[in-house]
């Protein structure tokens, strides 16, 4: 019997079977880089979050050096700035909290009292007796599960030192790629071989530019929610504005999950605190900023930075959620438009084209400093 030929296989076969195990080999290597991410993800979310810091002020040291700064003075300012504006920030939202608690509490009273009448109305039927039976149960598993939860606690106490140490990690990574930026780039760019550095480095400058002006154009569109929200709880007399606010800010930074969040958090409050109708009020209020950010902010500044499909910015938002949960959600928009970028320029560099040179003095597309 003769020995099979290519002939003997068709070409659409031979190609689909190329393709196939070069995606195999793809597959297994993304594999191994989630695994190692997982693994290591005390160092690399810290890391990762470090690098968004960066972006956000390496601009700003950039501005202050070409006004005659000394490098280390404009970096220490800008780590300083931030420092102070989120201590500023959360000393604004405690003082809050302590000027509305004793309104909160008269408020809370008047909603429980409020609460137990509807709850002893039908249908509801639930008597005080109904609710102390339910608190004496809860009392009671408590003391039976007492040491699951005092080994709750006690990761709990874990989690804390991860998260000094996560702290100490985005601190001096920060310092360190503001202050040595280029050479740190410089440094990584020459570990490919030579053919690929010019390529490499110009998607280096591409990711870079498009992670700086996505995390400045995320900070404004954030700014802006928070600023809505606020005048629209001032206006309607909804306690905890300013930390409503904060909420909202932070929900901002990721996409579509974060919004919904953070705007079922200012209708619940004013729901508790000042009733239904101020909530539907607020509820309208919250709707009005999202779709100012949807059909305004996002298409007229992200859409000019992040040049990535509202589709597949869905997409990565919920594949982030599912493989890390809130991290995977918060990195996902930024990994994507940096990744996207990269590719873009790699793909459209060619050999005749002007490339950076790798060198340690010279910008690449590490931090603008």
């Amino acid at each position: 019997m003769p020995a099979p030929t290519d002939d003997a296989v068709p070409a659409g076969m031979r190609i689909a079977g190329a393709f196939s195990w070069r995606l195999l080999v793809v597959g297994a290597l993304l594999a191994v880089v989630v695994a190692l991410v997982v693994l290591l993800q005390d160092i690399v979310v810290p890391f990762l979050v470090a690098l968004l810091v960066c972006a956000l002020l390496a601009p700003m040291s950039a501005f202050l050096q070409r006004h005659r700064w000394p490098k280390w003075t404009a970096v220490l300012s800008c780590f300083v700035a931030i420092v102070l504006a989120i201590g500023g920030l959360a000393l604004i939202v405690t003082a809050q909290i302590r000027y509305d608690l004793p309104s909160l509490e008269h408020r809370l009273h008047h909603s429980v009292r409020s609460l137990q009448s509807l709850l002893d109305s039908e249908p509801f039927g639930i008597t005080a007796s109904d609710v102390n039976r339910w608190v004496s149960d809860g009392t009671d598993y408590l003391q039976t599960h007492a040491s699951s939860i005092l080994s709750g606690f006690q990761e709990a106490g874990s989690g804390a030192v991860h998260a000094f140490e996560g702290l100490f990690i985005i601190v001096f990574t920060t310092l360190f790629v503001l202050i040595d930026g280029p050479r740190i780039w410089a440094w990584v760019v020459r570990l490919f071989p030579g053919r690929a550095r010019p390529r490499i480095d110009v998607a280096g400058h591409a990711g870079w530019k498009t992670l700086t002006s996505f995390i400045r154009i995320q900070l404004l569109v954030a700014v802006t929610d928070a600023l809505g929200v606020v005048i629209g709880a001032l206006i309607l007399q909804v306690p905890l504005a300013v930390p409503i606010g904060v909420i909202v800010f932070l929900g901002a930074f990721i996409p579509v999950v974060g919004a919904i969040v953070a705007g079922i958090v200012a209708v619940l409050i004013a729901l508790v605190f000042n009733g239904w109708v101020t909530a539907l009020i607020m509820l309208g209020v919250v709707v009005l900023v999202q779709q100012l950010e949807s059909h305004v902010l996002h298409p007229f500044l992200t859409g000019q930075a992040v040049k990535v499909h509202p589709l597949g910015v869905v997409l990565g938002v919920t594949a982030g959620t599912t493989i890390a949960g809130v991290v995977g959600a918060f990195f996902a928009v930024p990994f994507i438009a940096t990744v996207n970028a990269m590719v873009n320029a790699a793909a459209a560099w060619r050999p005749g084209d002007d490339a950076p040179v790798v060198s340690g003095h010279a910008d690449h597309g590490g931090v603008q400093s």
